[in-house]
């Protein structure tokens, strides 16, 4: 079957630009010879532009307080089964030490959205207390949606250099259906551009598999990604929880729609591989909800980054923005040995004590990287 599409293998072999006609044949490929060679095409690039180290951001889930009702998301505002909660600084430190002493390189604070000064002068003299903490050497990255130019600048100089803000979609019609009406697509996009004018690696991403996505819509999402010059992305599978207006009448994913989610989700991170070749791509923790494995098979599709939980476990159980979220009850140092055990065993290496920031970033900024 592969001489069906042997012109768009050749593009690819070339390096030729692919078109959204392409990116949507390649994201309809079911067969298994072109889906092996689609993967390895990928590799390739992967090993060509950002090797076959892959880098540790540990994941702190800072709070699950959130001012936004999003259609799909567990820890939305009008979800009244949550229990809410924010850790204080004094344990959000202690996770981020956790992080440095055990050689992960970099970390991720994330949370549900809030804008208040409280909270945002809160994260301020965190960022802060890392950094001194760490003597600079331990990479922060933010999660925490929408803000302020003021507030991404304030962020920036405290010592954050990494922000990822999901769009979902870059379809705006489908954006408006999974979000109330007090949600803007245009102020979302407003925020990623004030985070590259401010300094920061920026990352974004899609989720895979909506209600009503087609395949041109997650091809346009991939032409988005390589337009808006994004430096990391980080794409999910769209994993239903029940107490949303969106996954209400869900009962639970069968076996055979993992199978197809997961493949999804691989077939869009190697054409995200193919198409912008030296930016960061996560293999999320969803995949691995998908399948016990998911997240090496991620790595091998032509993501880099593994994002490992490192938040106490009585939190857990409180930041579920999907059903069946794996590894909440497994504390930071199981995490810390199965992985390992797990990347080594597709041949890869981990980047202990290293950044591993985004090469696209420095290529886009003309910037050089004082830190490995």
């Amino acid at each position: 079957m592969l001489n069906k599409n042997a012109a768009l293998f050749e593009k690819i072999d070339r390096g030729e630009e692919l078109t959204l006609a392409d990116l949507t044949t390649l994201l309809h490929m079911q067969e298994p010879e072109e889906l092996h060679r689609l993967f390895s095409a990928a590799y390739e690039v992967k090993k060509r532009h950002v090797g076959t180290t892959v880098y540790y951001r540990g994941i702190i889930e800072a709070g699950n307080i959130c001012v936004k009702d999003c259609y799909y998301c567990g820890i939305r505002r009008s979800n009244s089964g949550v229990e809410r909660f924010l850790m204080d600084p004094e344990e959000i430190v202690r996770e981020a030490l956790w992080c440095y002493e055990n050689h992960y390189g970099s970390l991720v604070i994330q949370s549900g959205e809030r804008q208040d000064g409280a909270f945002t002068d809160m994260i301020t003299g965190v960022i802060r207390r890392i950094r001194a903490a760490t003597e600079g050497k331990l990479g922060i990255t933010l999660s925490l949606g929408e803000q302020s130019r003021r507030v991404y600048d304030e962020w920036f100089q405290a010592g954050a250099h990494r922000y990822l803000l999901r769009i979902e979609t870059s379809n705006p019609a489908l954006y408006t259906e999974l979000h109330p009406g007090d949600h803007s697509f245009s102020t979302r996009l407003a925020a990623l551009r004030f985070l590259q004018e401010a300094g920061y690696q920026v990352g974004t991403g899609v989720m895979m598999g909506l209600p009503g996505q087609t395949m041109e819509d997650l091809a346009r999402d991939i032409l988005f990604l390589r337009d808006f010059d994004i430096d990391m992305v980080g794409m999910g599978p769209y994993i239903p929880h029940k107490d949303t207006p969106l996954g209400a009448e869900c009962t639970g994913l069968r076996e055979d729609e993992k199978k197809e989610l997961l493949l999804l989700a691989k077939k869009m991170i190697a054409l995200v591989r193919i198409v912008l070749n030296d930016v960061n791509i996560a293999a999320t923790t969803a995949l691995q909800a998908l399948k016990h494995d998911g997240r090496e098979e991620g790595l091998l599709a032509g993501a880099n980054i593994i994002m490992p939980n490192v938040t106490k476990t009585d939190y857990r159980p409180h930041y579920q923005l999907y059903e069946n979220k794996p590894c909440i009850d497994e504390n930071s140092t199981m995490c810390r040995g199965c992985l390992e055990g797990r990347i080594g065993r597709i041949g890869e290496t981990i980047g202990y004590d290293e950044w591993g920031d985004s090469p696209h970033f420095f290529r886009r900024s003309g910037r050089v990287s004082t830190h490995t």
